[in-house]
């Protein structure tokens, strides 16, 4: 039995322990909020972040992160995007050399613009660093119902290890040797699905959203291409699949911030009430700056941090959005 450590209790790290557990995994959870590893272990309920869904029996979670890594053999690390370099490091002495580590979380890191596998690198050197990503919804995953992710490694070899460890006929996993197209895919689409929502908010119509949702794939594209990824990755679940789910569907945290702030409610309102952390929210900056370094255009992006980072008046957003010089769909590269 392969023991497996899921890093993170929020909603993706309890459904991923429950994916771990159905796959006959010995699965521990680690948390950092004692409140919730006390219900995990008494009630089998993740209440604060993942209610109404009983865990499978099996899962011992703990807030102890010495005791989750130390002896694994896998590790999924699913802690926010901008806590990921934090904890990599404080696990990093724990683990044995060579062991896979997942990334589940997506995003760009502040400051240093480095994709999670880029701080993974630094941090836990010595690790088969591999990517979890792909279209799914937290709830739907942990009830069972069907789900397909990429997982992608530069070694295929970790995807096939990852691949055995988690796969079940419900939460069915697809290789990739591309880490760097499936990490912008998750990236990019949370920011995106924020102008989605806010589209829905402002009741500007499916048309406008159809269109931000094309556009915003060739822009994904665009920045994946610049940092090395491939664009049939960026087609795939990881990119245009991801970016479908979360660009339509209030159980997007993404999303639905984004309708929220276009009905004119305020960004700290709103992130007031969450007690999960809205990716997009961080990332967008971090994002756009990464497009400037690799001069790539990115104007929806762009638009979404003028909107949460730099209190720019949402309609006067749209307004320089929509009069952008007209331009060719595709753009030639010979």
């Amino acid at each position: 039995m392969t023991r497996l450590a899921v890093i993170g209790g929020g909603a993706w790290g309890t459904a991923l322990a429950c994916v771990a557990r159905r796959a006959e995994n010995e699965t521990i959870l680690w948390a950092r909020d004692s409140t919730v590893v006390a219900a995990i272990n008494k009630e089998r309920m993740n209440r604060r972040y993942l209610d109404g869904v009983s865990l499978p029996v099996g899962i011992d979670a703990t807030t102890d992160l010495k005791m989750a890594t130390s002896n694994a053999d896998i590790v999924l690390l699913v802690v926010p995007a901008q806590f990921v370099r934090d904890i990599a490091s404080s696990m990093s002495p724990h683990l044995r050399p060579g062991i896979p580590v997942a990334i589940c979380a997506k995003g760009v890191e502040n400051n240093s613009g480095a994709l999670m596998t880029e701080v993974l690198a630094e941090t836990i050197p010595d690790a088969a660093i591999g990517v979890l990503s792909g279209p799914t919804f937290a709830q739907e995953v942990a009830r069972g119902l069907p789900t397909a992710v990429t997982l992608a490694a530069s070694n295929l070899a970790t995807c096939e290890q990852l691949a055995a460890a988690i796969g079940v006929p419900q939460f069915r996993p697809y290789l990739s040797d591309d880490p760097i197209g499936a990490e912008i895919g998750g990236a990019v689409k949370n920011v995106l699905a924020i102008a989605c929502g806010i589209v829905a908010g402002r009741q500007m119509g499916d048309n406008a959203r159809a269109a931000l949702i094309t556009r915003g794939l060739a822009e994904i594209v665009r920045l994946g291409l610049a940092k090395g990824a491939r664009a049939e990755t960026l087609m795939g679940l990881s990119g245009l699949g991801d970016l479908t789910l979360t660009c339509n569907a209030m159980q997007s945290r993404n999303f639905s911030l984004g309708a929220a702030l276009g009905e004119g409610r305020s960004l700290p309102e709103i992130l007031a009430e969450r007690r999960a952390v809205t990716e997009g929210v961080y990332s967008a900056g971090s994002v756009v700056a990464l497009a400037k370094q690799l001069d790539v255009e990115m104007p929806i992006c762009e638009a979404v941090d003028r909107i949460v980072n730099k209190g720019d008046d949402i309609d006067e957003v749209i307004t320089d959005l929509l009069s952008r010089p007209f331009a060719h769909e595709h753009r030639r590269t010979d």
